[in-house]
């Protein structure tokens, strides 16, 4: 009998491991995938039978398609616990770090002279999959660096919180959490395609370098002058079971205060001494000193349901459920996602009553992981919370069911067009954040984005609502007024025209001057059968912002919006902060790759304009100089600036010709 245990345990494991490392939909939540390894463990301790393909003795992998290729140096996992006592033991006394288990994908970095020479995936430890061609498309991994001879880094590819929800909302693509994006990114061909994900690489580990260190501290430091941005860390000198504890309550702090941008799940050990952490032994695929990971005890807390909530977002309309509030982590919980409507038959949740299990998973998230007693049916709504239009059940190709609304422009699937309306980039209302639009969106209040400049009329139930009071809605009043006096190049950002950021509203500006007449043009243009390219001569814009730009004008729906709002506003005459003179006057500047002497490319873009220059996403005829620190680089601008006879200068060479 528990021989069919044990091969039901790792089926359930190692399917919900290969979701875990391929992007694929959620199949458990840590808190089920540790409970039940925990189990499988046991059952192999009591019985002393080992199965094929146990997760407790071979090592998750992903699946990533192309060139495979042996690590030069085994990426071997980290053994874990949840008691700080066993760091303590761990530590034998001597000097530990810590820092975040990052919840990522491992990628392994090798440059060469001073080049990055390939990026590899973990793969199994043993074997990867070479991903270099990706390097353009992941933050944190420049081309060149200021060190030569031959030099390995182990690190995360992670994306933040707040860089997953604005790319969920705005791709409409059905990602569990910002793990599931991130793997599932690096089956991509395209770095173009990669770079709206913000992928970003933090190094935890160096794994070779011609230099010689004898503490792990030095090294991070080592990392960070090369210009990377390793992992946080905090070093413990004496590992007391008190200073221990001291310091990991401190790292729990800032995941309950949601201090780190990153998700994580748990912190990792490492000895500070680099040569004792060298020896001991391999048991597993675990060296027993290489370092040690720590895990939260998530705390489970049994509850009732009392509904569930449909909130509509612009690819779904998303199940919450509320319930009985409970104390998980020190603060009271009565709301957690359900994701869709896949997750809701996978647990199966039932109606009001249904008692079910919550957790804070990695002291964050509110998650239910079990329905314990299932009460009544799960419902799903005929008509659209908001709109009252009729939904329709989705089901992506990973085969997960989603409910979605039919009306194209049902005012929840513009909440974030809406915070880019209100944005210091946009018209700049100061006290209509995301939280207010959708309080105002739940109560009706808001049902386009014209709706903003009636408020007024509701003042009074605005002002009654909890947080608010006259003073805070007086104040929004006054702020939704003084946006009335617009400025037209922030009217043009506000309006979430694809691909019209600051940089192309302002060159339409500089072109057309007139905020009525650029309109008027426009429209026109759209009109005509071959009006898409009408902008695409203006330096800096091109004919795919150009049409992008026509195109949005095309639909009634958007022509509508902008007249309605044009009726709303004044507008300011527009202000060039073009440069009549200065070091780059009536020069064309294409910036790629990593910079070092500015803070990044938008600071030298901003210095190059300040002194009458422009600056282009792509090398053309127009383009003057191409600056790329990484000369010999044989990347597509490279190519083109070196077919069009265009000047490749590094930054140095900028800063010598055109600095003041």
């Amino acid at each position: 009998m528990s021989v069919d245990t044990m091969k039901d345990l790792i089926k359930k494991l190692n399917d919900a491991a290969d979701a875990y490392y391929n992007g694929k939909d959620e199949l458990m939540t840590d808190f089920e995938w540790d409970a039940l390894f925990d189990k499988l463990k046991k059952l192999e301790e009591e019985s002393g039978i080992i199965l094929p393909d146990s997760p407790t003795h071979k090592v998750s992998a992903d699946s990533i398609a192309g060139n495979k290729e042996e690590h030069e140096h085994p990426a071997l996992s980290l053994a874990k616990t949840k008691l700080p006592i066993d760091l303590v033991k761990w530590a034998q006394g001597r000097a530990i770090w810590i820092s975040w288990k990052l919840d990522g994908l491992t990628l392994v970095v090798t440059y060469d002279n001073g080049k990055l020479s390939k990026i590899v995936t973990r793969g199994d430890g043993a074997i990867g999959t070479n991903i270099s061609h990706l390097a353009s498309g992941i933050n944190g991994i420049p081309a060149t660096i200021p060190e030569k001879g031959h030099l390995v880094l182990r690190g995360e590819a992670v994306i933040s919180y707040k860089d997953f929800e604005n790319y969920i909302e705005f791709s409409q693509e059905d990602y569990a959490n910002p793990r599931n994006l991130a793997s599932g990114s690096l089956s991509l061909k395209d770095p173009e395609e990669l770079k709206p994900r913000k992928l970003q690489w933090l190094p935890f580990s160096l794994v070779h370098s011609d230099k010689n260190f004898s503490s792990w501290g030095e090294q991070m430091d080592f990392i960070a002058s090369l210009g990377f941005n390793p992992v946080e860390r905090e070093k413990v000198d004496l590992p007391t079971l008190e200073n221990v504890e001291k310091c990991i309550e401190g790292w729990t702090k800032k995941v309950t205060n949601s201090e780190n941008p990153f998700p994580v799940d748990g912190l990792v050990v490492t000895y500070d001494d680099v040569e004792f952490s060298k020896t001991g032994s391999v048991t597993g695929h675990h060296a027993t000193r290489g370092g040690l990971a720590f895990k939260w005890q998530d705390t489970q807390a049994i509850t009732r349901l009392n509904h569930i909530e449909w909130s509509c977002a612009v690819s779904s309309i998303s199940p919450i459920a509320v319930f009985d509030a409970v104390q998980l982590e020190g603060t009271s919980v009565q709301r957690a996602s359900l994701c869709n409507i896949s997750e809701c038959e996978r647990l199966g949740i039932g109606g009001k009553g249904t008692e079910i299990a919550v957790i804070k998973a990695n002291k964050i998230i509110p998650k239910v992981v079990s329905v314990v007693n299932k009460v009544g049916d799960f419902e799903i709504p005929q008509n659209c919370p908001i709109c009252n239009a009729p939904t329709k059940i989705e089901i992506a190709e990973s085969g997960t069911k989603k409910l979605s609304c039919t009306n194209e422009w049902c005012i929840a699937k513009e909440l974030r067009k809406l915070e880019k309306f209100v944005s210091i980039d946009g018209l700049d209302i100061r006290g209509l954040s995301e939280q207010t639009l959708s309080r105002l969106i739940k109560n009706n209040l808001i049902k386009t984005i014209v709706d903003i400049y009636h408020l007024h009329e509701n003042f009074d139930k605005i002002a009654s609502w909890d947080g608010f009071g006259l003073k805070s809605a007086n104040n929004l009043m006054k702020a939704i007024e003084n946006s009335r006096n617009a400025k037209p190049e922030k009217f043009l950002v506000a309006l979430s025209i694809p691909l019209c950021g600051v940089d192309m509203a302002k060159r339409l500006m500089e072109t057309y001057g007139d905020i009525k007449t650029l309109v008027e043009t426009t429209i026109q243009a759209s009109e005509e059968l071959f009006g898409n390219d009408i902008f695409a001569n203006i330096d800096g814009i091109g004919p795919m912002r150009s049409q992008a730009f026509v195109e949005w004008f095309r639909e009634q729906h958007n022509r509508e919006l902008v007249s309605l709002l044009m009726k709303e506003l004044t507008f300011e005459p527009y202000r060039s902060t073009a440069s009549k003179t200065g070091t780059c006057q009536g020069l064309t500047f294409v910036i790629t790759g990593d910079v070092h002497h500015y803070a990044n490319r938008n600071e030298l873009k901003t210095f190059i304009e300040s002194q009458g220059g422009k600056t282009s996403g792509a090398v053309s005829k127009s383009t003057n100089y191409l600056i790329n620190n990484d000369i010999a680089s044989t990347s597509g601008k490279n190519k083109k600036a070196k077919e069009l006879n265009i000047p490749i200068i590094s930054e140095d060479e900028f800063i010598e010709k055109f600095s003041l």
